[in-house]
């Protein structure tokens, strides 16, 4: 059984969570019966057959970028050739040029979208885009969401609630390397014993500036991990708030981080947006068994941190609701410790990447 997934940008040159939940289905389907390609838009130009990990991607040549949704005019041929061979289409939404190129392909294959996330920020162009959207979706044979609180809270997916299923995201441990003893020793000599971390792209649902606000408050040492649009505001903001408690790292290779999800004391994620559909970092947060700190935003991130258990979730956009949680932690190393080992539970009890390839793997054969 062949599978081909469409999305706008795929590794390696791009390290998003849409990204990691599409390598993860690739390589966990060889264990299930099923064989995965990738095509997506790349300004390098168009190319066939790379290897990634252990599966084939394909790349379109990207034409322009407009409203942060990519356009290529080759694409629309790449698609039809490359579905043409494939037994299944695994879209991957919000993208709205690929409703486009799904309606002009006429492709006659079983359709499965992957509903990664509302689209949240631009609401005037949902307006433009709704009519597409919903006869998209309306005419795929089935729509996955990542967790039961997005399917649930969702105006879009309450509406195509027949053909929803839910299949949690899921990793594998295996897929990250294991960090070298000097490694380690480096980062506890640069960041201490004891810090929050925070890892993830610095765009504008994360919330990173009630996170600052938060550090002047606790005076606490936090670690944030990634680059992003909002690098140089945020360095700004930190700036005028004097934090010489908060460490921006930018990007950097796997191995490094790896080694701060080894050492840091507990993880931070103060997205407040439903564009954070489900947190594939908070994800690895648990699978490292740290306690986390989340919003409820009613998306995934409260599917995999549960309050209590798992870590504190806390109110969006609150500054003080996230420092106290912060300070609760800090204070109750045993707490902190128990819920970190809640957290591992449950990400090998619900969250495994090959519990999601196998569920797909069904989904795939009841379409077939």
């Amino acid at each position: 059984m062949k599978v081909l997934h469409f999305f706008k940008t795929y590794y390696p040159e791009t390290m998003g969570g849409i990204e990691q939940v599409i390598f993860q289905i690739a390589e966990g389907g060889i264990r299930h019966g099923f064989e995965s390609e990738v095509l997506y838009l790349s300004e390098r130009g168009a190319a066939r057959n790379e290897k990634v990990g252990h599966h084939l991607t394909h790349r379109s040549k990207l034409d322009l970028h407009v409203a942060s949704t990519g356009f290529s005019l080759s694409a629309f041929k790449d698609f039809a050739e490359l579905a043409k061979k494939a037994d299944i289409v695994h879209y991957h939404f919000p993208w709205p040029y690929m409703d486009l190129v799904h309606f002009y392909s006429r492709i006659k294959k079983p359709t499965v979208v992957s509903y990664h996330s509302d689209i949240v920020k631009q609401k005037t162009l949902l307006k433009l885009y709704q009519p597409l959207m919903n006869r998209f979706l309306s005419s795929v044979d089935c729509v996955v969401a990542s967790s039961p609180n997005y399917a649930e809270s969702s105006p879009v997916l309450t509406h195509f609630k027949n053909k929803v299923r839910v299949v949690p995201y899921g990793l594998d441990r295996q897929t990250y390397p294991k960090p070298s003893p000097e490694k380690l020793a480096f980062w506890r000599e640069r960041l201490g014993e004891r810090f929050f971390l925070f890892v993830g792209a610095l765009r504008y649902y994360k919330g990173l500036d009630y996170l600052l606000e938060a550090a002047k408050t606790t005076q606490l040492p936090v670690v944030i991990l990634g680059g992003g649009h909002l690098e140089v505001e945020l360095k700004e903001q930190a700036s005028q708030l004097g934090l010489t408690n908060v460490h921006f790292l930018g990007g950097l290779p796997d191995e490094d981080k790896a080694a701060l999800l080894t050492l840091c004391y507990a993880f931070v994620f103060p997205s407040h947006l439903r564009s954070e559909s489900f947190g594939i970092s908070l994800l690895e947060g648990a699978m490292y068994g740290k306690p986390m700190i989340s919003c409820e935003i009613g998306s995934g991130t409260t599917y995999i941190n549960i309050a209590g258990e798992t870590g504190l979730v806390v109110p969006p956009r609150d500054s003080a609701a996230l420092a106290a949680a912060m300070t609760q932690l800090w204070n109750q190393p045993d707490l902190a410790a128990a819920m970190g080992e809640a957290a591992e539970r449950r990400f090998e009890a619900v969250f495994s990447s090959d519990s999601m390839a196998k569920s797909y793997a069904e989904i795939y054969r009841s379409l077939l």
